[in-house]
Parts: structure tokens; sequence; C-alpha cells
């Protein structure tokens, strides 16, 4: 039998699946009865120039975009409470 890969790599499971066929491991599949992606909505935020320049200037000091970096700080206030 063959073995699914376990990676999480995009290029990897795309050089696998373009040698191998799902039908050979129809054993091995699951069902999955909920959502596995969930679909984001976009949200336009009007910030003055000073704070859009803070931002920036913090989203390269930690080497990450800008709307990540605020995606992340709002889920990080989220569930702080």
């Amino acid at each position: 039998m063959n073995k699914l890969p376990e990676t999480d790599s995009i290029k990897a499971l795309a050089e696998f699946w373009q040698t191998h066929d799902v039908t050979d491991f129809e054993d091995a599949l699951i069902e999955v009865t909920e959502p596995v992606f969930q679909r984001a909505e976009p949200l336009s935020v009007i910030l003055p120039a000073a704070d859009l320049a803070a931002l920036r200037a913090r989203a390269r000091q930690v080497h990450t975009p800008e709307t990540a970096l605020v995606s992340r700080w709002i889920h990080e206030r989220l569930d702080a409470g």
C-alpha cells in the first residue's frame, strides 16, 4: 500500500499528487463533515498618517506584513477578553 505524505508543504504535496492518484488511497481517506477553511472577510480601517507610519515601522521590525500584524493584535485582544 502507498503511504500518504505527512507534510504541510504545498510544493511537496503538489509534487506527490502529480505522480499519484487519490483512488490508490481510498482506504486512508476520511470524510470531513465540517469546513476545513474559514473564509476571511476584508475590513477597511482608516488610520491617521502617524499611526499608519508607526504600524509600518513595527511590521518591518518584526518582519511581518502589516495586515498580518494587525490581525495578530486583534486576535490577541479578543482572546484576552
